[in-house]
């Protein structure tokens, strides 16, 4: 099997895909600690939910070759409000870490889409 950047693209998407279904479907549980969070951010108790939904259809739309750009950059949107609640917020290296990661993985996927 030859390594191609299209297979390696794909890796990444799925890898994104994994992480955003994961993402969702904690926030679409709202565990407790979770949902304090969002609470201290001061966001309304619905938001968590939206939140949780448009992951899971971010990580749909990375499954498929054709909606893969849709996927991704609904994935970014929802990258940059959290990054930006994140540091709005100033929350710790911990919270802000997983985000810095997925945010990272992302772009990585973007560009080797491009190439």
């Amino acid at each position: 099997m030859t390594w191609t950047s299209a297979s390696f693209e794909s890796i990444l998407a799925m890898m994104v895909a994994a992480l955003f279904a994961i993402a969702g479907v904690v926030n679409l549980a709202r565990p407790a600690a979770v949902k304090r969070d969002f609470a201290r951010w001061g966001y309304p108790t619905w938001f968590q939910l939206l939140c949780g939904a448009l992951e899971l259809l971010s990580a749909a739309l990375l499954l498929g070759q054709q909606t893969r750009v849709w996927g991704l950059a609904l994935a970014g949107a929802i990258m940059i409000g959290a990054l930006f609640t994140l540091l709005r917020n100033r929350e710790p290296f911990g919270h802000l870490a997983p985000a810095l990661i997925f945010s990272a993985l992302i772009v990585i996927t973007v560009v080797a889409r491009l190439s």
